[in-house]
């Protein structure tokens, strides 16, 4: 990041500036696309690469970007946590599928160990509480995997206000979107995410906010 003042902005200031933006100016499905190729744009991407996926618009990011690996060139699977989607994930997760992206169940996965680029797009910024069952297996997957990490807004398992959490992916990139939330810079962060940058998706933030 740059030395110049960045803005910085709580879940909630997020959640309802996102909500206005999508009542008054950009549909939803266009903000998740714009999502995807902002996140897609940042990353470096070596295939194989895996796009690890939820359940929640996050994981609707992780499909627009496999679409574009995929138009590139680049050997990308999806791995699903669950087989349910968002609405606007699931227009996007058919696309892969049109496509014939390699979808498989993480459950079914041993290890991510093959993979050289891993996108942690299980949880979004507004995930409280402490990762269980299949999502606190995928983190620890992604974590023991020797790849390099691509986290989607947030690195999964920490709170997008604290930054903190018990167990979170550890991250070689995080990519924000729209504007930075508190917990990019508070709590664990700094040791969650060796690099961090924010891509702008045309959110217009209605609320208060800092300058860091």
């Amino acid at each position: 990041m740059d030395s110049q003042k960045i803005k910085v902005v709580s879940v909630e200031t997020m959640r309802e500036s996102d909500k206005w933006t999508i009542e008054n100016l950009i549909p939803s499905r266009e903000l998740m696309r714009r999502a995807g190729e902002g996140i897609a744009k940042e990353g470096k991407w070596e295939g194989p690469v895996a796009i690890v996926c939820g359940k929640g618009n996050n994981a609707g990011d992780g499909f627009v970007v496999a679409s574009i690996l995929k138009d590139q060139g680049i050997d990308v699977t999806i791995l699903l946590v669950e087989d349910k989607f968002s609405e606007d994930g699931r227009y996007f997760y058919q696309i892969c599928q049109d496509k014939q992206i390699e979808t498989k169940m993480l459950e079914d996965m041993d290890s991510l160990s093959n993979y050289k680029t891993i996108l942690d797009a299980l949880l979004g910024t507004g995930f409280s509480g402490e990762p269980r069952g299949k999502i606190r297996d995928a983190i620890r997957m992604i974590n023991e995997s020797n790849a390099y990490v691509i986290s989607a807004d947030i690195n999964s398992g920490l709170n997008g206000d604290t930054g903190l959490g018990t167990e979170y992916v550890k991250s070689d990139l995080t990519v924000s979107i729209g504007t930075y939330k508190y917990g990019h810079f508070r709590g664990v962060a700094d040791e969650a995410m060796k690099k961090k940058v924010n891509v702008d998706i045309g959110i217009v933030i209605r609320g208060e906010y800092e300058l860091l």
